[in-house]
């Protein structure tokens, strides 16, 4: 691997090998689903954090498979990953799971790639070559978990009357925006910094709002690494997401 790629060009291609390293662990039918999760989680891990190490040995690294090293606190460059975005759905087969590779600068979602290896084919969406975004139905979809859909996401879906499309990772729920498979992403369950960073890196970089959903920025490579909510969206559906957000709180 060469350390000359573009930052871009590194997350794209480090997300997409990992995806392949996923998918032959899972091939390999030696694994449980629960155990399979793991395998896949730690084989992944290991990957990403020595490659990236090797090539940006000068960039802070944050995983969530690592145990967290607090000197990233005081770098600038900071890659932040999630080896395996939607344990449970990899381990179950599914095709809703990602893996996210990104790149935060000056606390900023800057640079980004994440793969979704369950697609036909597998699939990378990155920060460096953007796709057109489908425009929206006349009807619209707010993607929600599969398991545990946040109160506010149901009770803003329904002021908008908008479809519920539940659905595994985060990565995969942010990306089905820029697939033209949904068009609300609303988040209010609680979350971690590898789970959204590349996503919202990646949504920012193809023109979608990103944000908290309060409207207030997402700053990533704090100390505290919890994140509790997320919206991302079309630009033209925030105004009016963010305003039945507060509506929904104030209730």
């Amino acid at each position: 691997m060469s350390g000359g790629m573009t930052d871009a060009a590194l997350a794209a291609h480090l997300a997409e090998v990992a995806g392949k390293i996923l998918l032959d662990v899972r091939e390999s039918g030696l694994f449980s689903p629960k155990a399979l999760g793991k395998a896949g989680d730690q084989t992944a891990n290991q990957f990403l954090c020595h490659a990236l190490r090797e090539v940006r040995p000068e960039d802070g690294l944050l995983s969530e498979e690592e145990k967290d090293n607090e000197d990233r606190l005081s770098q600038s460059r900071v890659w932040i990953v999630d080896p395996v975005d939607g344990t449970r759905e990899y381990g179950e087969a599914r095709a809703d799971w990602a893996v996210h590779v990104g790149l935060a600068i000056d606390g900023q979602a800057a640079i980004g790639a994440v793969a979704l290896p369950g697609l036909d084919g597998g699939v990378v969406i990155r920060t460096d070559q953007p796709r057109v975004v489908p425009p929206a139905p006349d009807q619209l979809r707010m993607v929600v978990s599969r398991t545990r859909p946040a109160a506010e996401a149901v009770a803003v879906a329904e002021k908008l009357g908008a479809e519920l499309v539940p659905m595994g990772s985060a990565g995969a729920k942010a990306m089905a925006i820029i697939l033209g498979q949904a068009d609300i992403y609303l988040h209010s369950g609680g979350q971690y910094e590898w789970d959204s960073m590349a996503p919202a890196a990646v949504a920012l970089a193809h023109g979608l709002h990103a944000s908290r959903i309060d409207g207030s920025p997402l700053i990533y490579n704090q100390r505290d690494v919890y994140m509790p909510d997320l919206l991302i969206c079309r630009k033209e559906h925030a105004e009016q997401v963010l305003a039945l957000v507060a509506e929904v709180q104030a209730a």
